[in-house]
This record gives C-alpha cells, structure tokens and sequence, in this order.
C-alpha cells in the first residue's frame, strides 16, 4: 500500500480502519443477541437468512479465506527464518511445519494454553513493531536515510483504491466470538477490546509507514517478499534484520494460534447444527473439539506450500482472502437490520447507535473495496473469477448437503 501512493496510504488505513469498526459493532451486536454461539457468525446467518448464504458464507467466505490468509502469513514467516538463518540449511517449509505441530499441540491442550501463548506473543508482537516504527519514523535508526517522495499520489480516489489492501490489516478481530463466553464480563470487554486493537493497530502501522519511507526505497519495498525484514535490515543492521525475524515469528505465532482455536470452535459449532461433518463435533477430553483443530492445521500448511517464498503469489492470496472474508462482514451487517427488524424488543447488552446507518455503510463501504480490489485490471478480474468460482462451487454442495443431509428448505430461518 504504501508503495502504491506513500505516506497517503496512511488515510486508506484509517478508512479501513473505521469500516472495520461498524463490522465489529454490528458483530458486538450480534454477539449480545446470541452470547452462547460457538458458531459465530454461522449461527447468526442461520437465524436470520437460513443454511444456503450460511454454509456458502461460513465454508467459503469464512473458514477458507481464514486459513488461507494464514498460510499466507506464515510463507512470509517461512521466508523470513529461511533468508536469516540461512547457515542451518532447514527449507523454507520446514519452519512453518515446525511452528503448525507445535501450536497444533498446544491448542489440543485447551483454551488456557492458547490464552497464555496469544497473551505474551501479541504483547511482544505489538510491542516491537511500535518501537521499530518509532526508530524509523523519528530517523535515529543505525542506517542509511533514503531520500525519497513522501507521496506518489494525494488525490482522493488514489487513497480510497487502496482501501482494499488496507483492509487486511485489520481483519479476524470477531476471532474473540467463539471464545467470548470465556470472557470476563464479556458485554464490555468483548466489544471494547475489539476497538482497542483496531484503533492500536493502526497507530501502529501509520509509524511503520513512516519509517519505510525514511529507510527504504519504494521500489525495494515492493519487490521484497518479506518487507518488514528488509526494513530492519535497513533500519539497524543485522540486528534488526533478527529482530524483524522474530517479529514476522510472533505475527505467524499470534494469527495461527487464534486461528487454529477460533475456526476449530466454529467448525464445531456449525456440525451441532448438522451443517458440517459431524465428526467436527467431537472433543478431546479437555473439550477441544481436535478434529477441527488438526484439520485448521492442515489446511494452513496447504496454503503456505501454496504461496512459498513467491510474493506475487502471496499478494494474489491475500487478496482473494480479503473479498472472501469481506462479504462475510457484509453477511453481519445484513445479520443486525434483519434481526432488528424480527426482533425489535428482544434485549441487547449492547446495541450498534443511530439505527441503521452504521451497518449500512459498512455494508457500502465493504462493496466499494470488492468492486476495487485491486488497482490492476487483470488481477481484479482473475480475483472475482477465483472467488466467483469457488462460491459457485460451494453453492452446488450447499444445495445437495441441505437438501439430503440436512432434508430442510435451504432458505429456511432457524
């Protein structure tokens, strides 16, 4: 993004940023409608338009994308072990395979185990990412300044284009749903935290931004397949190029570990509603459901074989994942007028304001960013081919799965 258009790029995050926000109140909503899901946004769709837009929405818009944005993440973690510690001569995959089977193990062990890792790993992860973009944004970094244009492009229409990349900056924060009645007093806190880390991620990336520009030429920045290594390489020599290893280690660590944990969670939910297998309904003897936690992990292994060490590969992935996981949060936002138009008096702890014109401008703002995914025409088209595709694919088995597995109507609200 901020190769595309600079230091602007920083108005498209904060734009993406705000929609983001109406999708998490309309999920807090939701969330205080149906506090008991483990389903998420599944058992939402299910109420409000029947199982047909649930197992399309939830199979393909949700748990595909999901573990497909993983897997992206977790090449460029690959790639970043495999370029820094080169002397070991481990592949490339091999890094991924190893941290895959160890938080696999872990999330076996529970919901605890998985609290206690997301907690230390995303505090370390947040952490060194704010102080390595106050050493570049503020220019006392052991490097050589690059001097170079803060913008490329300030027009209006340049920024909100790159909405859509930005976007992907601020998804999975609904990943608290499932886990949410573990929460302490979740009525507040599951809300607020979502907006708390919105808001702290994008502080955190606008001085980031900030500091590419003043380490890092724009052309470099672009054909890097692992960006943020060549940043503290930049930045501070061999010692950030390791630090920035171990922050790419603490970003796979901190998506994987809530991935694994949140869509095993709701892969087991959506099979109590017979809309899956129902051997994803099974648990270990610590309630974990494990066939959805090994599945989750597999899969994620998949995509990250997929997209190695190939950055228009994985530029291509994230952005499929993003129209994916972008028409789920327009599936949530159609959840809350619905649900509000059935059930006007039902309580709610917590209630999106000023009626509907939150959700529908998330909704809004979300269709504008599919329609301008990417900036490339042969791109865009190749990504609505692939995600057309694959819904109308999920369609076809949606159909005959409701029809004689599930012997209901396939609009049927329940």
């Amino acid at each position: 993004g901020a190769v595309t258009i600079g230091v602007t790029f920083i108005f498209a995050m904060v734009i993406a940023c705000i929609l983001n926000m109406t999708t998490v109140a309309s999920l807090s909503e939701l969330n205080a409608l149906m506090p008991n899901t483990t389903g998420g946004l599944a058992q939402y769709t299910l109420a409000c338009m029947g199982p047909f837009p649930t197992i399309i929405s939830m199979v393909g818009g949700y748990i595909l994308c999901n573990v497909l944005s993983c897997g992206v993440e977790a090449s460029i973690f690959s790639y970043a072990m495999s370029d820094t510690f080169s002397f070991l001569h481990i592949p490339s995959l091999g890094y991924v395979l190893i941290v895959t089977t160890l938080l696999m193990i872990a999330n076996l062990f529970g919901v605890d185990i998985f609290a206690k890792l997301q907690d230390v790993v995303a505090f370390l992860l947040v952490g060194s990412m704010l102080l390595m973009g106050i050493i570049g944004a503020i220019g006392i970094g052991f490097g050589k300044k690059v001097d170079q244009p803060y913008t490329m492009a300030t027009d209006f229409n340049s920024i909100v284009s790159m909405t859509a990349v930005a976007f992907w900056l601020f998804i999975g924060a609904e990943y608290v749903i499932p886990v949410s009645k573990s929460v302490k007093n979740a009525k507040r806190n599951v809300p607020l935290g979502m907006m708390i880390g919105l808001g702290l991620i994008c502080i955190v990336q606008s001085i980031l931004v900030f500091g590419f520009h003043n380490y890092v030429p724009w052309a470099e920045l672009a054909d890097s397949p692992a960006p943020h290594l060549l940043y503290g390489m930049n930045l501070l020599g061999t010692f950030g190029k390791i630090w920035m290893t171990l922050v790419a280690a603490f970003a796979v660590i901190s998506t994987q570990n809530s991935t694994v944990n949140a869509l095993a969670s709701i892969c087991q939910g959506m099979a109590k509603m017979n809309m899956m297998p129902q051997v994803f309904a099974k648990t270990n003897r610590r309630g974990v459901p494990y066939v959805g936690v090994v599945f989750v992990s597999v899969m994620i292994f998949v995509f990250s074989a997929l997209s190695n060490n190939s950055s228009d590969a994985i530029s291509f992935l994230i952005l499929v994942g993003s129209v994916f996981w972008m028409i789920s949060y327009i599936l949530a936002h159609m959840d809350v007028l619905i649900l509000r138009k059935r059930f006007p008096k039902a309580p709610r702890s917590f209630k999106v304001p000023l009626g509907p014109v939150i959700p529908v401008i998330g909704i809004l703002g979300t269709i504008y960013m599919i329609l301008n995914i990417s900036t490339d025409t042969a791109e865009r088209n190749a990504i609505w081919l692939v995600t057309g595709g694959t819904f109308l694919l999920l369609g076809i088995y949606a159909f005959f799965w409701i029809k004689y597995k599930m012997k209901m109507p396939v609009f049927k609200s329940i």
